[in-house]
This record gives structure tokens, C-alpha cells and sequence, in this order.
């Protein structure tokens, strides 16, 4: 439950603090004396989005901070999740600075807005004018009926299953489209990995292919030149090597005068051995040199299937003919994986059927006896908020889809009057008639739930006297077990509270703002003759109003 609510520098109210018990709370005050702001600075604490418009100075920061007794309430399971401390008097803070960005604490901690939205579902719940017209949608009815079913945690477990099989079947649908467009070309890429295949391609083969043809296609040049340069290097008179041994003869016989010419003697005879071994290669070349028609005719086949792959895969090397071979044969084995995949997956999305179904089923069960408890109890209620003929028609059949709560779908039907035909709630309730069934559906979900706080914004639109009375009365029976709040602008639930607020306006200098006050009995009873009369009092004024608070 709340405990308490500071509020500084926040639209009209420029410092404001408020202690609040268990038990019914009482807010009210005239049209525009600030009971929105109040909602609304509390609704920043629960995690609402902001902006500058909030700020009261512009020139300094905003702070809301709101004190909550939670021991009773099993909330350390999601403090340990969010990794926060766990305090049984646990204060949330929202500052928004002047530049226009927004903090947010846990018990100190900064938290984001979604950690502190998270938490508020387990500490409040504001009921608005707007909430009373949600009661006619689908998703707000399921809700009430899986709150008397015990339905919450199936739901929860459901929606896990659910999350789990839409991923499965998005990744089954996605397969059995690859695999389509796969088969397409599944032919043509097992055509051209054959061919590539039986190429018996090998990397750097090209280069050394084009050296032997070259070196095949002129063997007769190249012979030429090899017999020409042995000849001229070992011709007995006049050849290099004999000339070269001659000049070493000569330089050796001078080389022991001078070390410039035992240098020189030394030179001619490196030059001499470097020769010599260049004149074995080129006898060596000469021997493995064969004219071999029938292997040059080899080496140019397998270049003509080189040029014409890599011209048809638009390349220029063997190594990226032998990548597309290589992502060829991951194409073509592909389809293989994916037909195992996709029996993989088509066995999970059945099992998921099947858990989804078997959830469903139990979902449904539990609804179908909730709904005749529902009934009675909103009849029940109703019946003394003066609605005696109310009767509900309210029927669940399977859909044939999984929806984010199960596969039902709801018919919420209502007869609000005697003789008159079942009919949509929208349709069919006024707005007096939708406040009542709004508030007999809080008070029988206070049974189920263990929300700690419920604040009714206004729900007593549309009614007065005794049905207001009633209105009061109920509430005042919830308040046994969470705290409730109620802003009112009628005298007969005013009177119903334990504590009594008031918002109204101040002028100070040139300025006004909204301060929040906690009556006193005997101011209790001005305030609420007020609501009974307006602003001159009347003797009968008061004594209905002590009347009421008695």
C-alpha cells in the first residue's frame, strides 16, 4: 500500500507532502482544483512518460517520490530479478531535470521506465473514466473471467508455449520457402557442380599448365637456342669455357706480384665455376626437351576447359572457379539439410500444438466455471446498486487460432432491464448502469486479487442517492482488504471514507497552486455539506452531513 507522496515542482503544486493509512481514502475538491494533478504526479512515480510541460519552474528539476509498504505482498522474487534491493518500505523516486530528461529510482537504484511500469502493475491499479469503457473489450472481460478461474498462470505458462511455436513455425515457413526456390535451381547448380567436378580443377594448375604449353609449342626454338649456347661455351678452340680457363692460367701466374691481380685471379675463377655449372643446366634442359605433340595437345584441352569455365563463371583464376565449386556443393547438399530441418522443426511445431492444445483445454474448463460464479456475483451486486433485473449472457467457444490468451473467443452480453433483449455492453448499458457494473467487477476481483491498492478516479459518474450510498458502502467493504481510494464529487460516498482529503487552490503573490489537505471531522462535515448545498451552508446542510459521516 501507499504510505506516502511528496511532490515538488510539479505543475500547480510547488511542494507538497501527504501521508495516507490503510483503508478507504477520501479525495475531493472542485472542478480544476488539482485532483488530476495528483493523479498524475503519482502516475509519473508509476512510470508514466513526461515532459517539460510538468514543471511547475522551469528552471529546476520535478521529484515525485511515493513510499510503499510491500512486506505483505511476495515481491522479492522480482526484486532479485531486476537485480534490485529488496526493502519492505520501498520508495520510488522519478526526477525530470530542466533540459527535459527523466530519472528514475528503486530504493535508490536508477532504474528504466520499463523496470518501474513492471512494478507498479504489482502496487497500484488507477481505475479511470476510460478504464469503465474498456469493459467492453474482449482482452479487459477475459481478464475478469481468468481472475476467478485461477487462470493467471496458465496463461503465463501459454503464452511461453505460444512465443515458442510462432518462433518454430516463422523458422518452418521460412525453410519450406527456401526450399522451394531451392528445388528451382537445384538441377542447374548439380549441372554446373558436374562440371566443374569433373574438370579436376587444382589451384596454381593454370600457370603452370600455360608454362609447359608455351615451353611444348616451341620446343624447336628453345632446342635451338640450347644446342647454339653449348656449342659456343664448349667448342675446343674457341670456346667460352676453354677461353675462360685460358685467362685463368694467365692471371694465376702474375697473382702472387700484386693483390690486385690476385683479386682478378680470384674473380675469373668464381666466373669460371659460376660457367661451368651454367653450362651443365643447359645441357640438363637440352636432355629433358621433348617434342610430345600428344601431351601438348593435352595441356591445350585442359586450358580451353579452364578459359571456357572461367569466361561462363566470369573469373579470371582457378582458385575462384574452385570457391564456386565449393559453394556449389554447400547449395546442393543445402537442400538435403533443409528437408532434415524441416522434419525437425515440423516435429516441434506439432509438439508445441500439441502443449498449446492440452493448455487451451484446461483454460477453457476453468472458464466455463468461472462464468456462471461471475454472473451470480455481478447479480448479486448489482441487484442492491439498483440494477434488480440485470441478467448476463455471457458464452466461450474455441477459435480457430491461438490469441495472445488462449483459443476462445467471448460473447459478454448483458440485459440490463426487464423484457429487454441481450445486447453488447457498449450497446446496451448507460454510462450511470456501466460505472455500477464497473465497480461490482473491481469488488469481486478484490477477492481474487492481492493488489495492495485500487483508486477509483470518478466512478460514480452517472448515480446518486441511495445508489451512491451503496457505491459507498461497497467500497468501503473492499477497503477491508486493500487500500482504496476514491475521487468523488458525492456527498454519499465522501461520507463512507476513513480519511477524508482535499485538493483546492491557493493564490499566493502573483502565483497559484494546488495544495492537498487531510480534514478534520469537523471540517469533514463542512466539506461535505458543501457537496450537499453548495457554497452558502444550510443548517439542514450540516445536519445531513453530520447524518451522513454518522
Amino acid at each position: 500500500m501507499i504510505t506516502s507522496l511528496a511532490i515538488k515542482n510539479y505543475a500547480l503544486i510547488e511542494k507538497l507532502t501527504i501521508d495516507f493509512s490503510k483503508g478507504f481514502s477520501i479525495i475531493t475538491g472542485e472542478t480544476g482544483a488539482g485532483k488530476s494533478i495528483i493523479l498524475g504526479a503519482l502516475g509519473l512515480a508509476l512510470g508514466k512518460r513526461a515532459d517539460l510541460t510538468s514543471l511547475k519552474n522551469k528552471e529546476e528539476k520535478c521529484v515525485i517520490e511515493a513510499h510503499f509498504d510491500i512486506s505483505k505482498y511476495n515481491l522479492l522474487p522480482f526484486f532479485e530479478a531486476n537485480d534490485l534491493d529488496y526493502e519492505s518500505e520501498t520508495i520510488i523516486r522519478r526526477e525530470i531535470l530542466p533540459s527535459g530528461k527523466s530519472r528514475a529510482f528503486i530504493n535508490d537504484s536508477p532504474v528504466n521506465l520499463q523496470e518501474l511500469q513492471e512494478l507498479s502493475l504489482y502496487l497500484i491499479d488507477i481505475h479511470s473514466q476510460q478504464q469503465t469503457q474498456e469493459l467492453s473489450d474482449e482482452d479487459v472481460q477475459f481478464k475478469i473471467i481468468d481472475a476467478i478461474a485461477g487462470n493467471v498462470d496458465a496463461i503465463v505458462a501459454y503464452q511461453s508455449v505460444l512465443k515458442k511455436y510462432k518462433s518454430d513455425r516463422s523458422k518452418l515457413n521460412t525453410l519450406v520457402k527456401r526450399k522451394a526456390e531451392a528445388s528451382k535451381e537445384h538441377e542447374y547448380n548439380t549441372f554446373l557442380l558436374e562440371e566443374l567436378v569433373s574438370a579436376k580443377l587444382k589451384s596454381d594448375e593454370q600457370e603452370i599448365l600455360e608454362e609447359n604449353y608455351v615451353q611444348l609449342n616451341n620446343v624447336e626454338i628453345i632446342k635451338e637456342a640450347l644446342d647454339k649456347s653449348l656449342a659456343i661455351a664448349n667448342e675446343e678452340q674457341i670456346g667460352v669455357l676453354h677461353n675462360l680457363n685460358e685467362i685463368k692460367n694467365g692471371i694465376q701466374k702474375i697473382a702472387g706480384f700484386s693483390a690486385d691481380y690476385n683479386l682478378l685471379f680470384e674473380r675469373i675463377t668464381s666466373l669460371k665455376i659460376e660457367f661451368e655449372d651454367i653450362a651443365i643446366e643447359l645441357n640438363r634442359c637440352t636432355e629433358k626437351l621433348i617434342n610430345d605433340p600428344e601431351q601438348l595437345n593435352l595441356i591445350n584441352q585442359k586450358l580451353q576447359l579452364i578459359y571456357n569455365l572461367q569466361k561462363k563463371h566470369q573469373v579470371k583464376t582457378v582458385n575462384e572457379l574452385l570457391e564456386i565449386q565449393a559453394n556449389l556443393e554447400n547449395s546442393v547438399l543445402e537442400l538435403g539439410n533443409i528437408d532434415e530441418e524441416i522434419v525437425k522443426l515440423t516435429e516441434l511445431v506439432e509438439d508445441n500444438v500439441k502443449e498449446l492444445d492440452q493448455i487451451c483445454d484446461g483454460i477453457h474448463k476453468n472458464r466455463l466455471e468461472a462464468i456462471p460464479v461471475l454472473s451470480q456475483k455481478l447479480i448479486t451486486i448489482l441487484e442492491t446498486l439498483g440494477m434488480p433485473n440485470v441478467r448476463f449472457n455471457m458464452e466461450i467457444k474455441s477459435a480457430s487460432t491461438y490469441l495472445e490468451n488462449g483459443n476462445d473467443e467471448l460473447q459478454f452480453l448483458i440485459s440490463a432491464n426487464k423484457g429487454t433483449d441481450f445486447g453488447l455492453l457498449k450497446k446496451v448499458a448507460s454510462g450511470g448502469e456501466m460505472s455500477r457494473i464497473m465497480l461490482a467487477v473491481k469488488a469481486i476481483l478484490a477477492q481474487y486479487s492481492k493488489l495492495p491498492t485500487l483508486i477509483f478516479d470518478e466512478i460514480d459518474t452517472g448515480v446518486s442517492g441511495e445508489i451512491a450510498n451503496r457505491m459507498g458502502e461497497i467500497m468501503k467493504e473492499m477497503s477491508t482488504q486493500m487500500q482504496i481510494f476514491a475521487i468523488t464529487h458525492l456527498p454519499q460516498i465522501a461520507a463512507k471514507g476513513t480519511e477524508h482529503f482535499k485538493v483546492f487552490k491557493s493564490t499566493i503573490g502573483e502565483e497559484t497552486q494546488s495544495e492537498l489537505k487531510l480534514l478534520t471531522r469537523e471540517e469533514r462535515v463542512v466539506e461535505i455539506a458543501q457537496m450537499l448545498s453548495g457554497t452558502v451552508i444550510s443548517d439542514s446542510a450540516l445536519n445531513h452531513a453530520k447524518a451522513l459521516l454518522n
